[in-house]
């Protein structure tokens, strides 16, 4: 039992001991000090609805020097009154300010995905938890809540959309760490998500049955839409947000650098996919069909006149008034093109029938025709504008597959040759 020196009035009892009290509690120095294995730092910040000036703690990292830097940065957002407190801040309030802050890199139609899902499946569930709360069996508890009961009127939502619900948080909560640094770790790593089977892309169209469908739009005015994206692999929204300054037709490429969705019934446009411009080379017979398409642009611009309502450097696909095309134009276009085909007002039907096909298929069918012709999987990544070739190897693993089948064929047919 430690013993205590008598107390004059003013002055409070101490131990006696105290080289051994002082040696045990931890000491401040320069504003930050030690808490069993982790730093924490002061900083005062003044309250604005009373002017008073408090003293707020902040821990959770791992050595000194990350303490010193977090506290510098703490004074001089003090200094500027826009501190935020770490200790504070909810799951909903930080999601508030990192959308926003992210809302210039993301793709319009990707940002509005993102809302929606912050909204519908986050918040709900973990919105209100400080930050700091935040543990990996908290995540996990959300992704099981998701799936069994977490869309709409209590109905199971499926395992694709909480793996993208997963995604955005490890992204969000991985700017906490490393960005905001708000939180000394990153929980959503650390969670258990549910296992998801890869999507390969289903069957898709043969070369035959892509002449037929090319065949029964040729007629059409937006026929060289669906050419160029069969030719090129392209996506829907990269293609109707070309001009036709993207065009070197005597070099026979093209320079894809932005792309088109659809946000809340709106046209929109913003970057591509990977946020980086490519170009795609294309052959003599796409060249052609691109000029004949400008020549019909052209009569159109002047058969409308004065009310041509494009501008200097047109879009390469427009309406017949010069305006930019709706995205889901061109995909109900194809289907009707389908429809038509296999149910003709005149004649018989055709002996084989066009199976169903959307606009991302072309895209499908361009990198399968590759891939099975022995196109270099990097080389047919750069056309796709995949920023890895490990994402073509993904989600075109079943393609290769079946020509490593074709290759032992190929390696006993060449031996055998030189024999």
């Amino acid at each position: 039992m430690t013993k205590t020196a008598p107390a004059t009035p003013d002055e409070p009892r101490k131990p006696t001991n105290t080289r051994k009290s002082t040696k045990s509690k931890p000491k401040l120095r320069d504003g930050v000090m030690k808490r069993g294995k982790t730093w924490y730092y002061v900083v005062r910040v003044t309250d604005p609805d009373t002017g008073i000036s408090k003293p707020k703690w902040v821990g959770g990292f791992p050595d000194e020097d990350a303490a010193k830097e977090a506290r510098d940065e703490a004074r001089v957002r003090a200094r500027r009154g826009e501190y935020i407190d770490r200790n504070a801040i909810t799951v909903a309030d930080y999601l508030d300010q990192w959308i926003e802050s992210h809302a210039v890199e993301i793709r319009p139609r990707t940002l509005a995905s993102y809302r929606t899902m912050i909204r519908l499946y986050i918040k709900p569930h973990i919105g209100g938890l400080r930050l700091q709360a935040v543990r990996p069996a908290r995540i996990t508890k959300l992704y099981r809540d998701l799936l069994t009961k977490g869309g709409e009127d209590g109905k199971p939502l499926g395992i694709s959309t909480v793996t993208r619900t997963h995604a955005i948080l490890r992204k969000a909560f991985g700017d906490a760490v490393l960005v905001d640094e708000l939180i000394p770790s990153n929980p959503v790593e650390r969670a258990k998500r549910p296992k998801v089977a890869l999507n390969e892309p289903g069957a898709v169209w043969t070369a035959a049955q892509l002449r037929t469908f090319l065949a029964a739009i040729r007629r059409h005015r937006l026929f060289a839409f669906y050419h160029l994206a069969a030719y090129t692999g392209a996506r829907r929204g990269e293609l109707l947000n070309l001009r036709w300054s993207a065009l070197d037709l005597g070099a026979k490429q093209i320079t894809i650098s932005g792309s088109t969705g659809v946000v809340a019934g709106e046209r929109i446009e913003g970057a591509t996919k990977s946020g980086r411009s490519r170009v795609v080379s294309i052959d003599d017979e796409t060249v052609t069909v691109l000029r004949e398409h400008r020549k019909g642009q052209a009569a159109d611009k002047l058969l409308v006149g004065d009310k041509w309502r494009g501008s200097g450097d047109d879009y390469l696909f427009a309406t017949a008034w010069g305006e930019p095309i709706h995205p889901d134009s061109v995909g109900w276009l194809m289907t009707k093109t389908i429809r038509a085909y296999n149910k003709p007002q005149d004649g018989p039907r055709p002996a084989e029938l066009l199976p169903h096909a959307r606009v991302h298929d072309l895209r499908h069918i361009h990198a399968t025709t590759l891939l099975l012709a022995g196109v270099p999987v990097h080389v047919v990544a750069a056309r796709l504008g995949h920023a890895d070739p490990a994402i073509t190897l993904r989600v075109y693993a079943h393609v290769i597959r079946s020509a490593e089948v074709a290759a032992a064929d190929v390696f006993a047919r060449v031996m055998n040759e030189a024999a």
